[in-house]
């Protein structure tokens, strides 16, 4: 099922763009669990992507762990339908997104081993359009 809000006060947003040297000041650091996957640049990840990710994880862990995801798909990404003109104001809402700095930690694992963690990351990584890297608890 994908991400989205359940409700906006305002259905469509202004476009904005990532700074390139952003650092994250919130949500760089493990909260819940023993292990965690962290962006390495910025960029944008569509609520597929999350959704994509996650079964990943979740196909390969089975029911060891526990999974959380950090990330929320807050932002309307609008776009024109194909072969329309220019103008006519802004197209309609085509799917729903959310920003990532740099350093973010996007989700977190805790009650399996290290080996399953660094594979289960590993194909939560290959899902994903940022590079990323593991980061666990020290």
């Amino acid at each position: 099922m994908a991400m989205l809000p359940s409700r906006v006060k305002h259905r469509k947003q202004q476009t904005r763009r990532n700074a390139p040297n952003h650092v994250a000041q919130t949500c760089n650091r493990l909260a819940f669990g023993d292990y965690g996957i962290q962006a390495l640049e910025p960029g944008q990840l569509t609520a597929r992507q999350i959704e994509a990710a996650r079964v990943a994880a979740g196909h390969y862990l089975g029911k060891n762990g526990k999974l959380w995801i950090r990330v929320f798909p807050h932002t309307p990404v609008t776009a024109h339908p194909a072969e329309s003109r220019m103008g006519s104001g802004k197209g309609d809402v085509d799917h729903w997104a959310t920003w990532i700095d740099r350093g973010t930690v996007m989700f977190e694992l805790a009650g399996v081993t290290e080996v399953q963690a660094r594979e289960a990351m590993r194909r939560q990584a290959h899902k994903l359009p940022l590079s990323t890297r593991l980061v666990k608890r020290t």
